[in-house]
């Protein structure tokens, strides 16, 4: 590859980095083409963009982003895929996922930069699943804040149930 191949190579990889919320570098090593395909169609059903990198580009493409990714430099080694997504447990649930369906370890976790934050190692994707977005998040706050509303329009119509049926009680009793 020359070397103007690879700097395009390069810049295109800074380019997803920075427009992409959340990404994932896996190890999709030694699965067979069949199983490798039926990945690549599961994460495009679940808007997961996967991409098959060499270390030394992505590391240089982690160095030229915004993003502050030192922690995930160490994890480059062996074979890597990187998952872009714009939810961040997206990807932590297609692994887990699929790995229980396919009976296989792979793909499996190297590391991954999820809501500004390096998560390194296949024992984080539990914690990962666990990573709410930013929707969900909203959704929660909100709920909380209907809480209250909720229980004082509920007391309002159950006291008012209330009022009214002792009322009938003591107009029956006074006729």
């Amino acid at each position: 590859m020359k070397k103007t191949e690879k700097e395009s190579v390069i810049n295109g990889l800074t380019e997803q980095i920075n427009a992409s919320s959340h990404f994932y570098l896996t190890d999709i090593s030694a699965m067979d083409a069949e199983t490798t395909s039926t990945l690549r169609r599961t994460c495009f059903g679940q808007e997961v963009k996967l991409i098959v990198v060499k270390n030394t580009m992505m590391r240089r493409a982690m160095e030229q982003s915004e993003k502050d990714c030192t922690e995930l430099y160490d994890v480059l080694k062996g074979n890597t895929a990187v998952m872009f997504t714009e939810t961040g447990n997206v990807p932590a649930k297609l692994i887990k996922d699929f790995t229980k369906k396919n009976k296989s370890e792979k793909p499996l976790l190297k590391g991954a930069f999820v809501e500004e934050a390096a998560y390194v190692g296949a024992d984080q994707l539990e914690a990962l699943i666990a990573v709410k977005s930013k929707n969900e998040l909203i959704a929660d706050v909100v709920a909380l804040l209907q809480s209250p509303a909720k229980n004082v329009i509920s007391a309002l119509q159950s006291s008012g149930n209330i009022l009214t049926g002792v009322l009938k009680t003591l107009e029956e009793r006074e006729a």
